[in-house]
């Protein structure tokens, strides 16, 4: 007698066993009711909080099924936060390998050439994936935040376009793009030539930034970069306009005056000698190579022949020759 009640209920728990194994499976697989396509955010955590994150965007229905669903898989500890497109209807177990394989919805965020930092923050501003932390600090405070020791934020990012996940930090982004510019500009100044008018890798990626804003045609780079080493070694001012213009700030209209050049600001290069204090504006790989491996030239004047190129003098008097040549006849 005890051994056919033992026998039933065995067989009671094998049959329940079962219908809930097939339950679970045929909830595992089935497509949940959610909204029409839509994403889910998940933030870093163990599997108890991106299953309570997933409930609470409407992707699964129950967190308790899902980290079960985790754990027997052995996917518990693969999930990854990120920002997921999901095709409604979609099942747990599709979510779950989703999650597990980091297949994150992935955008560009692109950083130009030439940008000045005011230009690099209204872009992080108004990117409609990026999470903008930095919206509503101080350059101090994004410097601090950074662990970075600057006078100023400009130039101090890598121009760069770099994959971004939905809902990623702007700091995050920022700390990327200045780590690769510590690195390029590392490079370029251990490979620099001996013997440069400048005291310090900052003082390269001044003149870079410099240079960047100067060249109109790739190749005349590295010229420019010597007319403008060149002047630093026989003490002449650098007499460049997009400092000028820098330091007239949001007040510049578009046109440069002789009021501009005369009003002096610290990023006045013809009031003031040498470097202005920081960058003008974030620099390539190519205007860091020219700062610190200039062209050989006598050159130490330029003028722009209104092509993109320009034309370089070794004297006032070819100079002036070729102002009058290109500027004044134009």
């Amino acid at each position: 007698m005890w051994g056919r009640l033992l026998g039933l209920l065995l067989f009671c728990v094998l049959a329940a066993t079962l219908a809930g194994s097939v339950w679970f499976y045929s909830w595992a697989v089935t497509e949940q009711p959610s909204p029409p396509s839509h994403s889910v955010q998940i933030e870093p955590g163990g599997v108890n909080a991106v299953a309570q994150q997933l409930v609470r965007q409407g992707a699964v229905d129950s967190a308790p099924l899902f980290v079960l669903l985790a754990r027997i898989s052995g996917k518990d500890a693969e999930l990854k936060a990120g920002s997921y497109s999901l095709k409604a209807p979609i099942s747990p177990w599709m979510l779950l390998k989703k999650l597990g394989k980091g297949e994150v919805d992935l955008q560009m965020f692109s950083i130009i050439e030439g940008w000045n930092w005011r230009q690099l923050r209204q872009a992080l501003n108004t990117h409609p994936y990026l999470k903008h932390d930095t919206a509503k600090m101080s350059d101090e405070e994004i410097l601090a935040a950074l662990g970075i020791s600057a006078l100023s934020p400009e130039g101090l990012f890598f121009p760069e376009s770099y994959r971004i996940d939905k809902g990623s930090s702007d700091l995050k982004l920022l700390a990327r793009a200045h780590r690769l510019m510590q690195e390029k500009l590392d490079e370029a100044w251990a490979s620099r030539k001996p013997d440069l008018p400048l005291k310090s890798a900052y003082e390269a990626l001044i003149l870079a930034s410099i240079v960047e804003k100067e060249t109109g045609k790739a190749a005349d780079r590295p010229l420019i970069a010597g007319v403008f080493t060149n002047r630093l070694r026989q003490g002449m001012r650098l007499q460049t306009d997009p400092t000028v213009i820098y330091g007239v700030g949001e007040a510049f209209k578009g046109d440069i005056t002789k009021a501009h050049l005369r009003t002096d600001t610290p990023y006045n290069t013809y009031t003031r000698a040498g470097l202005p204090p920081t960058p003008i504006a974030m620099v390539g790989e190519a205007a860091l190579t020219a700062a610190t491996q200039p062209a050989v030239t006598k050159a130490v004047y330029f003028v722009a022949k209104g092509d993109g190129s320009s034309v370089f003098s070794e004297t006032l008097d070819q100079h002036n020759a070729a102002v009058r040549k290109y500027l004044r006849n134009n």
